[in-house]
């Protein structure tokens, strides 16, 4: 598992394995899940991060 924040892009992206994305969905506004070829979760990115945590 990994973590990364994008200072410019300004955003969070969690990494759960290192298997390719097929697909992204947006879950809920600014909230994406991408998802593997077998529909398993792969990995979520949160948008906006400055305006969700202080």
């Amino acid at each position: 598992m990994k973590l990364k924040v994008g200072q410019q892009s300004d955003a969070l992206y969690l990494t759960l394995n290192e298997a390719p994305a097929n697909r992204s969905e947006e879950v809920s506004p600014g909230i994406l899940v991408d998802y593997d070829d077998q529909d398993r979760v792969v990995g979520a990115e949160l948008l906006y991060l400055s305006k969700r945590a202080p």
